[in-house]
């Protein structure tokens, strides 16, 4: 595989078919016939689709497909075009661009592991769950969906057995936080993808749990916070790779005003969730305002998500 200067290459849909009501699978194989990166649990890529487009996947690979890539895109009705993009034109044997694979949701050492899922939010835990196989870890699954036919890689986890439970909301009604964390033991880290709803009740029920650490995935920006005053003031962005400088106004994001400056940066969600566009910070003061980076990487300031978060003073350098 030959890289390029935006650091995609060109990879192939291999096999492709349906793994659930609404949800494709497609195995990405290497363009040159090469193997693909290895990917740690919890890994993404991004995808530059043949509209230009750039959508961001969670890999799911199987484990005796080495050398290959696995996503699953569920059909979005008030999606922004990408996996109906997917869904209807890309087919075995499609050429598509991509980069990665990049892990912000990693799966750590921990002697106990509950996993929750909520729909497509499956994707990124499947690979966790072998991985807490090969460690020897105590582990379950909760799976939670609308319906058993919309829920993805069933077969795939009959094999866990009991340590799988199948929730489809129509047959036995939503996922029992409460029910689910109380057994959790102390030190046990809870890793949950899915909606925001999901996301919002098992992170107030954590909250309330400190023996706890919970890990999450998210699909959508959180509820931005109040900027402080003056915060949304235009300042310079210098872009030292590049050796040029932009005016970022007011109203105007750094990505914007970076590839209006000729900068080709790859972006996906631009809203702050999925850290395509996260840029290395070498000098001066953010104001975060993304959905991914920790409190920890807030403080250290060397990071920030280009399509949401801005500058606290008048200038700041990026490594672009």
């Amino acid at each position: 595989m030959e890289d390029m200067a935006d650091d995609t290459f060109e990879v192939r849909v291999g096999e492709r078919g349906e793994l659930a009501a609404g949800v494709v699978g497609l195995e990405l194989v290497a363009a040159d016939g090469g193997a693909l990166p290895a990917a740690p649990a919890g890994a993404h890529i991004d995808l530059v689709l043949p509209s230009g487009l750039v959508r961001q996947y969670s890999l799911c690979a199987r484990e005796d497909r080495p050398g290959t890539w696995r996503i699953a895109v569920l059909r979005e009705a008030g999606g922004r075009g990408g996996s109906a993009e997917l869904h209807d034109e890309v087919v075995e044997g499609t050429r598509l661009r991509a980069a990665g694979p990049r892990n912000r949701f990693p799966l750590l050492p921990a002697d106990d592991l509950l996993f929750i899922a909520g729909g497509i939010g499956i994707t990124p835990l499947l690979p966790m769950l072998a991985q807490a196989e090969r460690d020897k870890s105590r582990w379950r699954l909760a799976y939670g969906g609308r319906t058993r036919a919309s829920m993805a890689f069933l077969p795939e986890l009959a094999a866990y057995g009991e340590r799988v439970t199948v929730h489809p909301q129509d047959e036995c009604g939503p996922l029992d936080i409460d029910a689910l964390l109380s057994p959790a033991p102390a030190g046990a880290r809870v890793y949950c993808c899915g909606p925001e709803p999901l996301l919002a009740a098992v992170r107030e029920r954590c909250a309330a749990l400190p023996r706890l650490t919970l890990h999450t995935e998210r699909f959508a920006a959180a509820a931005p916070a109040a900027a402080p005053a003056g915060a949304d003031a235009g300042f310079e962005a210098v872009l030292k790779r590049s050796g040029t400088s932009v005016l970022v106004p007011a109203g105007t994001s750094v990505l914007r005003a970076v590839r209006e400056a000729g900068v080709a940066v790859l972006a996906s969600c631009e809203e702050g969730t999925c850290g395509t566009c996260e840029t290395t910070v070498l000098e001066g003061a953010v104001e975060h305002r993304d959905s991914l980076l920790t409190e920890q990487e807030r403080a250290a300031g060397d990071l920030m998500l280009i399509c949401v978060s801005r500058s606290r003073g008048p200038r700041l350098v990026l490594d672009l």
